[in-house]
């Protein structure tokens, strides 16, 4: 019998300073069994940093073809996809050739570095390829806020993050590789 994904609901509401958007937000999101609370925890801030009401969750981890995050227009092209990990090159330049917008949100500690030494040279030549990487200890504090039921509070400011959750705070300044301002 196959395992079943986690269901959490979330309450978020985010300010984001930089791009002027304040809004909430009452997401679902579906936990893959072979995904654990840091890497769903990072695919929320990834939707906290780029909220927008036509943004959505990807099928998750079990389809190939989709991101983690997509934005579509109204016409079905891809505006925005976002995925998290450490991606396949060869995958990330599909994706940069569907999209007008690929970013994506790398963690991992010392796999994150490695990845990133390995495919340099040619992510930084996809133009519309955006690279953040989030220190170990920032996505290893994320996975602390999870829970079934999440009311998280997101403020964006000068491109650092914060998010707070059940009394607690979480400070995410994503480190940019390579990509726009």
């Amino acid at each position: 019998m196959a395992l079943k994904s986690t269901i959490f609901k979330v309450d978020l509401s985010v300010a984001d300073m930089d791009r002027h958007v304040y809004k909430d937000f009452a997401l679902t999101l579906a936990r893959h069994p072979s995904e654990n609370d840091q890497r769903m925890m990072v695919r929320l801030l990834a939707f906290m940093r780029y909220a927008d009401d036509a943004l959505e969750f990807g099928r998750g981890l079990s389809t190939d073809d989709e991101p983690d995050l997509w934005r579509k227009d109204l016409t079905g092209a891809v505006e925005l996809w976002i995925t998290v990990g450490q991606p396949d090159e060869r995958w990330l330049r599909k994706a940069s050739g569907r999209s007008t917008k690929v970013v994506v949100f790398s963690y991992g500690g010392r796999a994150a570095e490695v990845w990133w030494e390995q495919n340099r040279a040619a992510l930084e030549k996809l133009p519309n390829l955006t690279v953040l990487r989030l220190s170990a200890e920032e996505a290893a504090a994320l996975a602390v806020l999870s829970t079934r039921t999440m009311r998280l509070q997101c403020t964006i400011q000068d491109g650092e993050i914060l998010v707070t959750g059940e009394g607690e705070s979480v400070r995410v300044e994503p480190l940019r590789l390579c990509g726009e301002q």
